[in-house]
């Protein structure tokens, strides 16, 4: 859904009725990934794609279905070879998709507007479970109250036969797994039909803050940007803080780091790196910095400078535990010099301290090469021919 955040913000703005298809899960080869969806307005008019052309006729009959008023619709398609191989693909696979009426009294518009503005978000719809309460929406966060969209109270779960399961659970299991930035099928069992929701969740780039307006923090910023984080640049000396210095990053802030970082919007993917020398604003910045649960604070320096930094950080009542997450002398060794090489040096260990990994040569370890991840896919029976008619029970 949230790929088409801006056109279905429009419609509940405008208080239409439409029907939304999403591909909840898919197996094998698929031309799309789980969270495409296309929208069927009221006078017939398409926006999005399910499945690249394969099966987007039989979607749109669906659609049709479900504005008519015959409730939510779920059905699997399977994608045949030659059907694959005309979208890219090298073989065949099976989508679901889940297909439903939306309007402003069903669709909360918190998670498309925050979607459209680049802010992370995140949703979870009811695909499978009492018939009665399929295709409601949770926002976690949400009001909560009996009838509110982005909501699933105890007053709804209880007469549609769930025990055992509350609502202040299921909102919790969905949001760690919206915030874990991992769209796809989550189960929750209890007395009665299980729960399985399809949960969709696109986060806002990670955040990098840079201090130091010097030229190592202009490659920096240039090297981050390209790996998707969103830069800011932070100096409180106005002259060198200027955004024609640093054109990679996204923000250019002449203010005291502290300061600056206190009003930002951080996470558990964020990242503070102290290029500068000045104690006056890298102490109170590291000492801020290493009190929050983000994932990498490090700073530039001599292994002299490192020893007087830490004792100052002592003296402002930064403890061992905050310690030993400070990366310094930032970097891995690899023997960088010029401000490029630096920056490679930096990003190689954040990434290292992201992954867990101890940033050996690849020919000296066993065991997988890519950090491993979860992907929860559909499975079933193959299915001959571009698609099936197939409709899940309800």
């Amino acid at each position: 859904m949230l790929e088409l955040a801006a056109e279905i913000g429009e419609r509940l703005a405008r208080g239409d009725r439409f029907a939304l298809a999403t591909v909840t899960a898919v197996s094998g080869s698929a031309p799309r990934e789980p969270g495409a969806s296309m929208i069927v307005d009221v006078d017939g008019r398409v926006t999005g794609s399910v499945s690249g052309g394969c099966v987007e006729g039989a979607v749109y009959e669906l659609c049709e279905r479900v504005l008519a008023g015959s409730g939510v619709e779920r059905a699997r398609f399977g994608i045949d070879d030659e059907s694959a191989f005309a979208v890219g693909l090298s073989c065949g696979g099976e989508i679901d998709v889940f297909v439903q009426a939306a309007d402003a009294a069903g669709f909360a518009a918190r998670p498309f507007q925050r979607a459209v503005a680049g802010a992370s978000s995140g949703l979870a719809t009811l695909v499978a479970g009492p018939r009665e309460l399929l295709g409601r929406i949770v926002v976690p966060g949400g009001a909560g109250a009996a009838g509110a969209a982005g909501a699933l109270p105890d007053d709804d779960l209880a007469p549609a036969g769930v025990r055992g399961l509350s609502a202040a659970r299921i909102e919790a299991e969905l949001g760690r797994r919206i915030r874990s930035g991992r769209s796809g099928l989550v189960r929750l069992e209890c007395d009665g039909d299980d729960l399985v929701f399809f949960c969709e969740s696109r986060l806002a780039p990670p955040r990098m803050l840079i201090t130091g307006a010097v030229a190592f923090a202009e490659a920096l910023s240039a090297a981050a940007a390209l790996l998707g984080y969103r830069v800011t640049v932070c100096d409180p000396r106005p002259l060198f803080a200027t955004p024609e210095r640093f054109p990679a990053a996204h923000e250019v802030v002449a203010e005291w780091p502290s300061d600056h970082l206190a009003g930002l919007d951080v996470d558990e993917r964020t990242v503070v790196c102290v290029l500068g020398h000045d104690a006056r604003s890298d102490i109170p910045l590291l000492a801020a910095a290493l009190a929050l649960p983000i994932a990498y604070v490090g700073a530039l320096g001599s292994r002299r400078t490192h020893e007087e930094r830490v004792r100052m950080l002592r003296a402002a009542g930064v403890g061992d535990a905050e310690l030993t997450r400070l990366h310094s002398p930032i970097g891995l060794d690899l023997g960088a010099a010029t401000p490029e090489e630096t920056a490679v040096s930096i990003l190689a260990e954040v990434i290292a301290a992201r992954s867990g990994r101890d940033a050996r040569p690849l020919g000296e370890t066993s065991g997988p090469i890519h950090a491993r991840a979860d992907h929860l896919t559909a499975s079933g029976a193959a299915t001959s021919g571009m698609f099936t008619g197939e409709t899940f029970p309800s």
